[in-house]
């Protein structure tokens, strides 16, 4: 099966995810909140640098709740611009 490409916007949300994931971790480590969300440390760190813009929705509940993010939060800050 061969994925579609990104659109710019597509990186661009996730960019600002990752952001957002990697402001909520603050001096946390990244092995500490990938363990308790049961995520590899790689995995966040794809996510955190945006190189995993289209994560699995698990996979961001999981982080969300170990960060104490809600999903509506995650939702309005990764709208596409101008939704």
């Amino acid at each position: 099966m061969v994925r579609t490409p990104l659109t710019p916007e597509e990186r661009e949300r996730g960019e600002r995810l990752g952001r957002l994931l990697r402001e909520a971790r603050g001096r946390r480590s990244m092995a500490e909140v990938a363990a308790v969300a049961g995520i590899s440390a790689e995995t966040l760190r794809k996510i955190e640098t945006g190189r995993a813009p289209t994560p699995a929705f698990f996979t961001i509940a999981a982080l969300a709740r170990v960060l104490g993010l809600s999903m509506d939060e995650l939702a309005v800050w990764c709208a596409p611009v101008g939704v």
